[in-house]
């Protein structure tokens, strides 16, 4: 996936465990595609602090996701969303039971993930 998504979903799902300051300065550079020279400005530090201090909240972030998986099975589900979607969207007489038992299964899938 694009880097921008991953930090954006990892932020997402993760962002509330940073500090106020981390998350201050992460949105700034990701979210809000400041750059470093501005926020170093803004906040009154280096530009080499951003930057460490965002490469240090990816790291967490992932670190939380390593541990967690909350990211993995959020997109997991989506996909197979989409999946049922589209096998309803298909329905036909003569595979109707067919695809019924795929979307019984998907959704046992997405139970069982829950």
């Amino acid at each position: 996936m694009e880097k921008i998504l991953v930090q954006t979903l990892l932020y997402d799902f993760y962002g509330e465990l940073l500090t106020k300051h981390q998350k201050n300065i992460f949105e700034d550079v990701v979210l809000n595609d400041y750059s470093l020279s501005e926020i170093a400005e803004e906040k009154g530090i280096s530009r080499q602090g951003v930057h460490d201090l965002v490469k240090r909240c990816n790291q967490t972030l992932k670190g939380y996701e390593e541990k967690l998986h909350l990211v993995e099975k959020f997109l997991s589900t989506k996909q197979k969303v989409k999946e049922i979607n589209g096998l309803a969207q298909n329905l036909d007489s003569v595979k109707e039971l067919e695809v019924l038992k795929k979307i019984e299964k998907l959704s046992e899938e997405i139970l069982a993930e829950l």
